[in-house]
């Protein structure tokens, strides 16, 4: 294939995978810089929910190097509503399984993983939500996180 046609393929097939996922609602990664997540780096997404009667699935998503040292990753996640409440979750993100295989799917040293957070929820108020995450393991630096996310999605 001649090198010309390589770019608006590659456009033509991201735009034919993003319209396939119409149940999506929200979802954004973070970078975390030099793959270390300082426990003083705090991560947040921000979304604005307008459909109260919808069901949706609420998931954490994780990205990690091959040499991550830990069987999973605690996340402090803080969820401050439209009125201004605030909810603190502590969650256990397992990422490898009994056997010391890594979860998720992985393309090269790099393992992205989708982590239900709250499945079957309905979110009670219209407006800006805000979703804060905080690495809560036992080290100040945290090496081999590569990105953080949120996704928020129709449930089926």
């Amino acid at each position: 294939m001649p090198k010309a046609l390589h770019i608006p393929l590659a456009i033509s097939l991201a735009l034919l995978f993003a319209a396939c996922d119409e149940n999506r609602l929200y979802e954004e990664y973070k970078a975390i810089p030099g793959k270390t997540w300082d426990r003083n780096n705090k991560i947040s997404f921000e979304t604005n929910i307008e459909d109260t009667a919808q069901v949706y699935n609420v998931y954490i998503n994780v990205r990690h190097t091959g040499d991550y040292a830990y069987s999973n990753l605690y996340i402090f996640l803080t969820t401050t509503f439209p009125d201004g409440t605030q909810v603190r979750d502590t969650l256990n993100c397992t990422l490898q399984d009994e056997t010391g295989r890594w979860m998720g799917e992985g393309l090269g040293d790099l393992w992205d993983n989708h982590i239900v957070f709250k499945p079957l929820v309905k979110f009670s108020r219209r407006g800006k939500y805000v979703f804060e995450y905080e690495q809560a393991m036992r080290q100040e630096k945290l090496e081999g996180i590569a990105d953080v996310g949120l996704r928020i999605e129709k449930a089926r």
